[in-house]
């Protein structure tokens, strides 16, 4: 199951509206073949390891290691479940259950008729943690939100006039464009579309696809030259005039957005985390005190600080001199 999870990372980024599904078939104690998802309407994991062999009667009797439950639907492609059935396996493992409620078991339900043993919940929490944003997505047709900022040690985002825009290191981008790499869309507010111009775009990952850019404006007045709207990918650029941020993200889950990434800046951060819409932060610091008053999330703020959101399991790991903390928000 752990190269089955491996496979499946291999996905990662790509294959939105769908999960990531990594497969490995093994017989008499020997892998004979592997295959990951690799884009939506593309060939599941299962049918890739299944390509794999060359020969289907090799799959006879043999295991089947899946991250995620088999499709037993039709959709973009035919139901993985019959495939399984037919190749004659003796056994599938599979990591975590379909979220789906329409098919949540029936996979499992339709194998055991057909006589094969099946095992689940290996490798469960990291077979679900794979796909945390097609879980939400799938269940309550929003998109996993992660915040995103870069900011200095007394949380202010922005450096003094005519020093630049970065405050994080070289090492402290680059990793935050793989985490652009893994969302469909980066959403951010008029007012950093008017002072940064940002790119939006990932760079410096191979194969990564290009998200959805969203830019929030409560006037609309937005600068038409600006590189979002003049680049090749400005087919990618949605603009939203005057709406709540949760009705903006309702919208992109009907267009089948799954994760949104929000870099910013500190307005709607603050709406965000006051509307209880923040599933994920990550967060990178630099050492620096900067002062000054555009800090990193504005709002509300929290009546008291036990009606505070948390960070549950915060991972922390040095870039440079930086510093990236990241981990799941709890609301109480």
């Amino acid at each position: 199951m752990r190269l089955a999870l491996n496979e499946a990372k291999r996905g990662l980024g790509c294959t939105s509206p769908n999960p990531a599904v990594g497969a490995v078939i093994v017989a008499r104690g020997k892998i004979l073949a592997r295959g990951f998802h690799r884009a939506a309407g593309q060939l599941h994991a299962e049918i890739e390891a299944l390509r794999a062999l060359k020969k289907i009667e090799r799959a006879r009797g043999a295991t089947l290691y899946v991250t995620l439950e088999p499709c037993s639907t039709h959709g973009r492609t035919p139901p993985c479940v019959n495939a399984i059935i037919d190749a004659g396996f003796r056994r599938v493992v599979i990591g975590t259950i379909d979220p789906n409620p329409k098919h949540s078991g029936r996979a499992v339900q339709l194998l055991r008729s057909a006589k094969i043993e099946v095992k689940t919940a290996v490798l469960e929490a990291e077979c679900r943690e794979l796909n945390a944003a097609f879980n939400k997505w799938i269940a309550t047709k929003l998109p996993f939100v992660i915040a995103k900022t870069g900011m200095s040690l007394d949380g202010r985002i922005t450096r003094p006039a005519g020093e630049g825009r970065w405050i994080t290191s070289e090492a402290a981008r680059a990793h935050s464009h793989k985490l652009r790499a893994h969302v469909d869309a980066v959403l951010i507010g008029a007012e950093t579309l008017r002072i940064d111009n940002p790119q939006l775009t990932v760079r410096g990952v191979r194969g990564a696809k290009q998200p959805w850019r969203v830019i929030v404006s409560r006037s609309g007045d937005l600068p038409r030259n600006a590189r979002v709207f003049t680049d090749e990918f400005r087919d990618k650029t949605l603009v939203y005039k005057n709406k709540t941020l949760r009705s903006v993200l309702r919208d992109l889950g009907k267009r089948e957005i799954t994760s949104v990434l929000i870099e910013g800046g500190m307005r709607v951060l603050g709406e965000a985390f006051d509307k209880r819409l923040v599933d994920r932060v990550q967060f990178y610091v630099a050492p620096l005190l900067l002062g000054g008053p555009k800090v990193s999330a504005g709002g509300r703020g929290a009546g008291s600080t036990a009606e505070s959101a948390r960070v549950a399991n915060p991972r922390y790991e040095r870039l440079g001199n930086d510093l990236v903390l990241s981990g799941d928000v709890v609301y109480d």
